[in-house]
């Protein structure tokens, strides 16, 4: 057996071009939920001073629960500009891309798990969406008592400008992380959907983030807990596709004249 042909998967049953939604309708639906939560985060800005109060609370519980500090994890990214840079180009970078990647291979090669994946991420979207606005949660970066810096701002590249200019996100939107919510879902919909060994690689992809959103200082480790428990939540309710097996061959006809039982 050549390697090629040890690793390739062939399509699952059931997931051909009739599973495929109309891409229009996907291409504006998908667009529709990226403004409403771009204008949701806009919507949960503008609550300062209950923003960094429920942060010092975070703080407070989290030590309470002798959870691991976030400048553990800071310091190990501070010991060299390119490991720390990095990590602000993986924060930057990869969260809108992957999960657009993640969304499109599924759109293309597994049409069958598609809608499963997008109602899932647009319902971790949502619960998260509703979390911000009910609870405003200044970051780790912004609040002085962590002793934690904003590296993204030392060492750039930043995402962010100074919180009370910012036109463009919210910047008190910590809990929880969808950039941890949408990186869990990204590697359990790859895993789901896939059949190869290495498939559970992909579990790296939120391993780093979870190192990343910490280590940046943008998130606590509680905004990483609610961020899977909301995906968990959400695959509860979505429930995956489940397709009809392979319909059975149907038998070749004798040919006339042959004997019942001669080819036994």
């Amino acid at each position: 057996m050549h390697a090629r042909e040890k690793f390739e998967e062939p399509e699952p049953t059931g997931s051909g071009t009739r599973d495929r939604p109309p891409l229009v309708r996907e291409l504006l639906l998908v667009a529709g939920l990226f403004l409403v939560y771009k204008l949701g985060r806009r919507l949960a800005a503008g609550h300062t001073a209950e923003a960094y109060r429920n942060g010092r609370e975070v703080w407070d519980l989290e030590r309470a629960l002798h959870l691991p500090g976030e400048g553990a994890v800071q310091s190990s990214l501070l010991h060299g500009d390119a490991l720390v840079q990095f990590a602000n180009t993986y924060y930057a970078a990869v969260h809108f891309p992957a999960t657009a990647a993640f969304l499109v291979w599924l759109y293309l090669r597994r049409p069958g798990h598609y809608v499963w994946a997008r109602r899932a991420l647009a319902a971790v979207t949502a619960a998260a969406l509703v979390l911000h606005l009910a609870y405003p949660l200044a970051p780790p970066r912004l609040l002085p008592l962590t002793g934690l810096v904003d590296t993204a701002r030392l060492y750039g590249p930043s995402v962010y400008g100074p919180p009370d200019a910012d036109q463009l996100s919210n910047q008190f939107a910590a809990m929880p992380s969808l950039h941890f919510g949408w990186a869990l879902m990204v590697a359990i919909g790859l895993i789901a959907v896939t059949r190869s060994a290495r498939r559970w690689l992909w579990l790296l992809h939120p391993l780093v983030t979870l190192l990343v959103i910490v280590g940046t200082a943008n998130h606590f480790w509680l905004d990483a807990l609610a961020a899977a428990a909301l995906v968990g939540l959400a695959l509860a309710v979505v429930r995956r596709p489940r397709h009809a097996p392979a319909p059975a061959p149907v038998p070749r006809p004798r040919r006339p004249g042959a004997l019942v039982g001669a080819g036994r």
